[in-house]
Parts: C-alpha cells; sequence; structure tokens
C-alpha cells in the first residue's frame, strides 16, 4: 500500500521512523514523562570507552598529535602579567582520516549500521560530520547519503559549506542539497524512511561515546608529558556533543578537577532558520546560534533524546566575536605553521585570551583543530561577507555586530572574554524541558533528573519550578 508522503503524514510517523533508522528504542530509557535514564542509554550503546578505541584504531581515527603552541603560548605571556600566560596545547584533530574531530563520531556510528546489517547510512547536516560519515561509509562498503542545508532562497551558498558538500562528494556520497527552512527534517526523515539507512546522527549514544576517545587522549598524553592533568579544556560548543564526549572522557580517565569550557562565537541578533539572515554569519556552526538553544535544550536534535546534554559537563561558557576567530586562525598559520579552519580556532581564540590570566604553570588544551580549504579559508569568508554588505576592518571587537560588520582586533590584546551566565542558561532548560514535554507537576524523580541535567541544587530546581509555577507533588514534597 502507497504511504502518504506529505508533510504532516511523514512527520506524524517520526518516531516509528526513528526507531528503525537507529537500531534503539528510545521508550525503554524514559522514566516519567520528564525524566528518562540517560547512563542506561549510554551503556547500551554496547562498546565500552575501550573497545571504542580499538575500532577507531582500525578505522585510522583518533590518537592525534598534542601540540604545544610554543609561539603563541610565548605571545599571550608577553602581554600578561609576570607569572601569567598558560602553556596553550592544540589537538590536533585536522589528522583523522576526513580532517575534523567529528570522524570519532561518525567511526562509531557506522560500525554499529554495519554490524547492525545496514545497507547504508544517512546525515542531516552543513558541517564536517558529513564528510566524516562519507569518509567511514566509505572504508566499511556502505552507501552514504548526506542531507545539506546550504542555500538560501536566491540559490546562493556559503563558500564554507560549499566546501563541505565537495569534500563529500569526493568521499563518494550522495549529497542533496536544499535551501533554509523547515523541510530539512522532512526531507531527512523521508529518506530515511525510502531507503531504510541507519541514522548516522550526531546527537546518537554511538557519537558521544565515539568522542570520549578524545578526552581520554588528552588526559593520557598531558599526564605523560606534564605529570599533571590539564587545568583547563577549551571545546567548541554548537550542538554540544564535542564538549559532552570529551568531557565525559576526562571523566572517564579520572581527571576530575579539569575545568571544562564551552565557547561559541557571538553571532546574537540572527535568526539561524531566517532566509534573510542565512547568508550573513560567517560561521556555519559553533555559533550562539547552535550553542544556546541545544544547551538550552538538547532534545531539539534528530532522535528523541539527545546524548549531546552540555550542561550537565560545562563548568563556564565564553563567548568570542568572528573578527577575533579570523585573526586566530591567521596567527595560528603565521606563528605556528598551521592552517586549519574556523571551528578549532573557535576554541583556540577564547584560549589565547584565558591563558593571560591563568598562571604560567597552568596547561591549556584546545581540544580540536579541523581541516581548511578554499570555502572555509578566511580570504572567501570575508569577501563573501563584504559582497552581503557586511563592513570588514580593524579595530576594537567589542564594537562589531553580527550581520553588519566584521571587525579584527586592531592587536592581538584586545581578543577577549564574554562569560555567559549559565544560571540563566539552566533555568531555561528547565522550563524549556517541562513545557516541550507537557508537565504540570514533577516528582522526585523529575527533581533528581532536573539537578542532574542542570548540574544544580535541590533548591535551585524547586526555586525555578516555582517561578514557573509548576508545583512539586505532595507527597515528594513531604519526603523533601
Amino acid at each position: 500500500m502507497h504511504k502518504d508522503m506529505s508533510y504532516g503524514a511523514v512527520m506524524g510517523r517520526k518516531n516509528e521512523i526513528m526507531k528503525k533508522a537507529l537500531g534503539m528504542d528510545y521508550a525503554r530509557y524514559e522514566e516519567t514523562p520528564l525524566a528518562f535514564d540517560y547512563e542506561a542509554m549510554m551503556k547500551d550503546v554496547g562498546i565500552t570507552l575501550e573497545e571504542a578505541v580499538v575500532i577507531q584504531r582500525e578505522a585510522a581515527v583518533g590518537n592525534t598529535p598534542l601540540i604545544e603552541a610554543k609561539n603563541l603560548t610565548a605571545l599571550a605571556r608577553k602581554l600578561s602579567p609576570e607569572g601569567y600566560g598558560a602553556q596553550i596545547l592544540i589537538k590536533d584533530e585536522a589528522a583523522n582520516p576526513s580532517g575534523s574531530f567529528k570522524d570519532r563520531r561518525a567511526s562509531l556510528a557506522v560500525h554499529m549500521a554495519k554490524k547492525l546489517g545496514y545497507k547504508g547510512v544517512v546525515t542531516a547536516t552543513s558541517g564536517n560530520y558529513g564528510a566524516a560519515v562519507a569518509s567511514q561509509a566509505a572504508r566499511y562498503g556502505l552507501q552514504c547519503i548526506v542531507v545539506q542545508e546550504c542555500y538560501d532562497s536566491r540559490g546562493e551558498g556559503q563558500p564554507e559549506i560549499l566546501e563541505k558538500q565537495r569534500k563529500c562528494e569526493a568521499l563518494g556520497a550522495e549529497v542533496i542539497q536544499l535551501t533554509v527552512g523547515p523541510e530539512l527534517f522532512y526531507t531527512f526523515l523521508k529518506i530515511l524512511e525510502e531507503t531504510e539507512y541507519f541514522n548516522a546522527s550526531l546527537y546518537s549514544a554511538y557519537g558521544i561515546r565515539g568522542v570520549e576517545t578524545l578526552g581520554l587522549e588528552i588526559a593520557e598524553e598531558v599526564r605523560r608529558r606534564y605529570g599533571k592533568d590539564p587545568d583547563v579544556v577549551l571545546a567548541t560548543h554548537a550542538g554540544g556533543g564535542n564538549l559532552t564526549g570529551t568531557a565525559r572522557g576526562l571523566q572517564a580517565a579520572g581527571a576530575w578537577n579539569t575545568k571544562v569550557v564551552g565557547v561559541s562565537v557571538d553571532l546574537s541578533g540572527l535568526h539561524m532558520a531566517s532566509d534573510v539572515d542565512f547568508n550573513k554569519k560567517s560561521f556555519t556552526t559553533g555559533h550562539t546560534g547552535f550553542g544556546i538553544p541545544f544547551a538550552a535544550y538538547p532534545d531539539r536534535s534528530d532522535v528523541p533524546r539527545s546524548a549531546a546534554r552540555a550542561l550537565r559537563y560545562m563548568d563556564e561558557y565564553y563567548l568570542v566575536k568572528q573578527g577575533e576567530v579570523f585573526y586566530m586562525t591567521e596567527a595560528l598559520a603565521q606563528l605556528e605553521g598551521m592552517e586549519r579552519g574556523p571551528a578549532g580556532n573557535t576554541s583556540l581564540t577564547a584560549a589565547f585570551a584565558l591563558a593571560r590570566t591563568l598562571k604560567s604553570t597552568d596547561i591549556l588544551v584546545v581540544q580540536e583543530t579541523e581541516y581548511t580549504g578554499a570555502g572555509k579559508h578566511p580570504l572567501a569568508q570575508l569577501a563573501f561577507a563584504r559582497d552581503h554588505g557586511i563592513t570588514v576592518g580593524f579595530g576594537n571587537p567589542e564594537e562589531e555586530i553580527p550581520g553588519k560588520s566584521i571587525i579584527l582586533p586592531a592587536s592581538p590584546e584586545l581578543i577577549g572574554l564574554r562569560p555567559q551566565d549559565l544560571e540563566s542558561l539552566r533555568r531555561s532548560l528547565i522550563k524549556n524541558l517541562v513545557t516541550q514535554r507537557q508537565v504540570t507537576q514533577v516528582t522526585a524523580r523529575d527533581l533528581e533528573f532536573l539537578q542532574e541535567e542542570t548540574r544544580g541544587s535541590e533548591e535551585f530546581v524547586v526555586k525555578t519550578l516555582e517561578e514557573l509555577g509548576i508545583p512539586v507533588c505532595a507527597e515528594d514534597a513531604k519526603r523533601g
């Protein structure tokens, strides 16, 4: 019988489609309308961290160099008070097969697709993950389809996204390109249903387990080299998987005192789903349009429950400016001889500013780099921005207005840190969870779950719920 493939019908079947395409029944982890067992979901990946290391080694993934950024460290110290200027280390994930840390996520996802008997894999991404999945699918002999949101309504695409299209196709994937809008998820679901391929989601437990090896490697190598754990690890934050997996890997290695810092590019004021704003941003990931909404509601992803839950692990969160990241991209190339793409340079930018506030004996790790290419290069991005009416120049980055200007710092000491209010994000997370899951009162398990999600106290969670008019059920309130 012919299925109804209208938008409403396909979206109405999304849970059924997802279950079939993931080989994982998310319903088994649901405990209440609000709470689910996150650690049980992670355990049911069926691959231990040690096994993940072996799988990745066989796929030529991981064991990437940890590089001392000696010249950037020297510059940071020159601009710091005496005795300050932390040692900056860079985990060079561009050494992975497709050129980014996302090979770690893809390696386990595609391994599971092969193990479970799927003939191919599908992913919806405009970022490096598409290339990572294509690379791993080629190694495992599976078909690969990448769905990209890459054009505005005039058919104009950003050079960075078009570079990633080229990369995916070079690695053997079929790339389906869309304009910005709500059709992305619909098209993705339709392809999953029609092909019966595996959903190689960025947000599955398989993908996050794959990134845990990155945190593990960082902890082990810093200990081996310096006889201590890293003091700070910085991760570019978008959907949350990068930070979540790295933090879990650090914890698995016993590096509990290492501070985990998220960093995003400030694109405040630009709407990510807006056709008008689509080509006004010079960064297609690692920015506030992903970082803030995904931190405040992780389950906005393509799986019923995202395994990327950044607020469970984030100690601090900073924003940097577009111009600052372009500046640091050039600095990394000209001072360290490393030409790398913009994503890892986002956290490198914050690392350079943060290093000047830390003692010279501290160790600060930028946990990823990514490959670069013609479309990712600053010259291509800045030329594209100018063509779209954005002014580009040198000055004070604090005066930069997303969508209107890009201001490269006139001198490196102008690169700054803009701390974000994590407590406000945690309140937003609670509000979004109870709203999206239509919760009218919470139980003791719900309270516990919200504390886990926010790393907040019971008092903080109860107060936030009271402000939202959500009561704790009488029996549980009495017990509290």
